[in-house]
């Protein structure tokens, strides 16, 4: 089974969930992954949104996308990213799957309140509102990452 950095495996991960899997030999987790990733994918419409929305065309990217298929998404994807990491990591890292629970949590909101949130005029859709909670996912993440390290490393 070949090793790789913790960075190359999340790399590799973000690019397509199940390739960190396939490069370091599990082949049967990296295979459930990439196939779970072709299925929301497909059935969720959203490359399709992903373009619309990167043309511009937020309307037709809500109008496409398969919400329904697509809540799958956020959970399977930054799981996939967090078993490439923990692979990676050292084995007294301790609470690291924290900040990836936390975006799959909050990507998920994003996805699921993006038909109804504006922000400073700009509807962001399904597509790149999700990919802004993103960032209070991870930091909350962190945080709790953080003080739990400390709490834990005093006892």
């Amino acid at each position: 089974m070949k090793k790789m950095s913790k960075l190359e495996a999340i790399l590799w991960n973000i690019a397509f969930p199940g390739f960190s899997q396939l490069l370091t030999g599990q082949y049967i987790k990296g295979v459930l992954f990439v196939a779970l990733e072709f299925i929301m994918n497909v059935n969720s419409r959203f490359n399709q949104a992903i373009m619309y929305s990167f043309l511009g065309e937020i309307d037709h990217a809500e109008a496409i996308t398969n919400y329904q298929w697509l809540m799958f998404y956020p959970c399977v994807y930054m799981f996939a990213m967090w078993d490439a990491y923990r692979s990676a990591m050292p084995s007294d890292e301790k609470f690291s799957f924290l900040p990836f629970v936390f975006c799959a949590y909050f990507v998920t909101v994003g996805l699921m309140v993006s038909p109804k949130v504006t922000i400073l005029k700009y509807h962001l859709g399904p597509v790149f509102l999700p990919m802004l909670f993103l960032l209070p996912g991870l930091i909350i993440g962190f945080l709790i990452k953080f003080l739990l390290s400390i709490k834990f490393h005093e006892n």
